[in-house]
């Protein structure tokens, strides 16, 4: 049963269904939190936090965020506080600060993994370039971090809804759009650089 579950064709689904859950998270919480009330919202969340969960693999990074929402479960199942599910994008963001952070101190540093999955031998000035942009990360996931801490403690629904559901993706987006600018300069400069 285990060979089955982990087999990576059979994974697939659940990682792309983890991905959509990700993303509709802030939707789901402000449409369930309003028609299902918390408890119901949380029982509902548990099913793919349980598929994501058994469909986990050793080192993809699935537990940390996994535990946060079991932490965030269990507080709204016990005490039947609706806040508690606010505090999600927040967790999300310290998991990500923490282990791109744990990446610059145990190198390689996590964009340079990402790096190598495309080229596996990377020039030391690339290696130099993957660190400063994992600390550009590190930055962002501090910065949203707060954010999403700010509109979990103001207690604004749609406000919360509106910043961790559209405009957090939005900037995700305008920073990969930067950093892919940037790399590309890069990488011309690095062509340019043997032959000067």
């Amino acid at each position: 049963m285990s060979s089955l579950l982990n087999a990576s064709w059979a994974a697939w689904p659940v990682k792309i269904a983890a991905v959509l859950v990700s993303l509709a998270y802030p939707f789901a919480v402000y449409w369930g939190l309003q028609h299902w009330g918390a408890r119901g919202l949380v029982l509902v969340l548990c099913v793919p936090l349980l598929l994501r969960l058994l469909w986990r693999r050793k080192g993809d990074g699935a537990l940390l965020p996994a535990l946060s929402m079991a932490v965030i479960v269990a507080v709204v199942w016990l005490t039947g506080w609706s806040g508690a599910v606010l505090y999600q994008p927040v967790a999300v963001n310290a998991v990500l600060f923490s282990t791109f952070w744990v990446s610059l101190r145990r190198p390689p540093s996590m964009i340079e993994r990402f790096a190598r999955l495309q080229e596996p031998d990377l020039p030391p000035e690339a290696v130099v370039y993957c660190a400063k942009v994992t600390r550009v990360w590190c930055g962002f996931f501090v910065l949203n971090g707060v954010l999403s801490l700010f509109t979990a403690l103001y207690g604004d629904l749609a406000l919360w809804t509106l910043y961790n559901g559209l405009i957090s993706y939005g900037l995700i987006g305008l920073l990969f759009g930067v950093e892919w600018l940037v790399r590309l300069r890069f990488k011309r400069r690095l062509k340019q650089e043997p032959n000067s």
